[in-house]
């Protein structure tokens, strides 16, 4: 989570500093805590917000979601977040988990019919008769977290997370399934996720059409009809919103860019930037 890198949040520890421990946990954030969030930011952590109450929009992955309180907003290691905005009454709690932590979720939790949709479902309403539950269990893994450090810690806060999934969080997600069932939506989820896998190498149709064994046509028509956007246009967006990241986050050099995202030259690559974003990738770095 490159937030620390770039924006100040109000909170009573370092980002950096957190992202060095295996999970951070966070009561009552409010709206007024966070500065609006526009530039593209990559997360090196999984995070998983409990909205009380609020609502506003985030744009994840170029997918933009709308989300009012209560619900949980779960942002994985290597999304990326941009125009990130919410209304003044805004609270919420969250928690920030290491890819360690997050492994060991996944042992606990594996067997779970729900907890696979968990991991992929990214707004998902709280039953009202939750909220308080909700509430209590992020003080309860607070205090955990607060308390003296001893051996025992670790393995309490992921006890603690894995009973609770179990007795409240699986309540969430029936509706979340029987939504995720139909065909038009899997295959969108699953061309957008081969996206999210291969842009940097694979930007023509024809691969991820042949791996979901269907016609150009037919994949370009449905993820058309499910997300307002081509299937040529989601892989360009995945480059495009790279590129972006990259440029404003790292002090890597246009030519080592365009080598990061297979382009065949440097002029090609800041050709097809010009061409979407309206500047030249040194244009972009320095606006």
């Amino acid at each position: 989570m490159e937030l620390g890198l770039k924006y100040n949040l109000d909170l009573v520890e370092d980002v950096s500093n957190i992202l060095k421990q295996d999970f951070y946990v966070y009561c009552n954030f409010v709206g007024s805590m966070i500065p609006e969030i526009t530039d593209p930011v990559k997360f090196t952590s999984s995070c998983s917000i409990f909205v009380k109450e609020g609502e506003g929009n985030i744009e994840i992955d170029l997918i933009r979601y709308e989300f009012k309180g209560p619900c949980i907003v779960n942002v994985k290691q290597g999304q990326i977040i941009q125009n990130v905005a919410s209304n003044g009454n805004f609270e919420a709690s969250f928690i920030v988990l290491s890819q360690r932590f997050c492994d060991n979720l996944f042992l606990m939790l594996k067997d779970s019919n729900s907890y696979g949709t968990a991991t992929m479902a990214t707004v998902t309403p709280v039953p009202t008769n939750l909220v308080d539950k909700f509430q209590r269990f992020y003080s309860h893994i607070k205090d955990i977290f607060s308390g003296s450090k001893g051996p025992n810690e670790y393995q309490a806060m992921v006890l603690a997370i894995a009973s609770f999934f179990y007795e409240c969080g699986t309540k969430c997600y029936p509706p979340i399934l029987e939504a995720a069932k139909k065909s038009s939506h899997r295959l969108t989820e699953k061309f957008i996720s081969l996206v999210q896998q291969n842009f940097k190498k694979e930007r023509f149709l024809e691969f991820y059409s042949g791996k979901l064994e269907v016609s150009p046509k037919h994949l370009s028509r449905t993820v058309k009809d499910t997300t307002g956007f081509s299937a040529v246009e989601w892989i360009d967006r995945f480059v495009i919103l790279e590129a972006k990241v990259l440029l404003k986050s790292t002090n890597m050099s246009v030519q080592q860019i365009s080598d990061e995202l297979n382009f065949p030259t440097q002029s090609f690559f800041g050709k097809y930037f010009k061409k979407h974003i309206g500047k030249s990738p040194k244009d972009f770095r320095n606006s």
